[in-house]
């Protein structure tokens, strides 16, 4: 997606979120940010690492991002982990929330970027929990693919 667009910006990465669940559906997401957060997500210092994403009253919000303070804030800082609210559409609201409640999956943030426009985006999923016989065997194939991959260079 970066080699596309030359704006494009990653600003952080939830690389554990598809080890430890089944990544189903996923959405795109505005974020409500204050003028300190966006000044602080573009220095590109964010963890999503083990933040979520749930409904309250008909909206979402996500709950224990942590952007850190902006250096050059001063008194109009914001709090580090505060709730933020995601910008989405009713029904996939009521989709998320639905899925959450009937089929007891999670809502799990997978990457913050800055879009073409220039304006602060997460990329939410409905997740399922993997076991623990699950995680071994992602972690088996990764393995047996990265070996693979050597023994091909090393014989071609």
């Amino acid at each position: 997606m970066a080699a596309k667009n030359p704006n494009f910006k990653l600003v952080s990465n939830n690389r554990r979120a598809r080890f430890n669940y089944e990544i189903g559906e996923v959405f795109e997401a505005g974020l409500v940010l204050t003028g300190t957060e966006v000044k602080s997500l573009r220095t590109g210092k964010a963890t999503i690492a083990d933040s979520y994403a749930a409904a309250h009253k008909g909206e979402l919000f996500l709950y224990n991002a942590n952007i850190p303070e902006y250096l050059q804030g001063n008194r109009f800082n914001h709090e580090p982990r505060r709730p933020r609210k995601l910008l989405l559409k009713a029904r996939e609201i009521v989709r998320l929330s639905s899925a959450v409640e009937r089929e007891g999956m999670t809502i799990v943030p997978l990457k913050i970027f800055f879009n073409d426009r220039g304006r602060a985006k997460i990329e939410i999923a409905l997740g399922r929990g993997k076991k623990l016989h699950d995680k071994r065997e992602t972690e088996k194939l990764r393995d047996w693919s990265r070996e693979k991959g050597r023994l091909l260079r090393d014989k071609g």
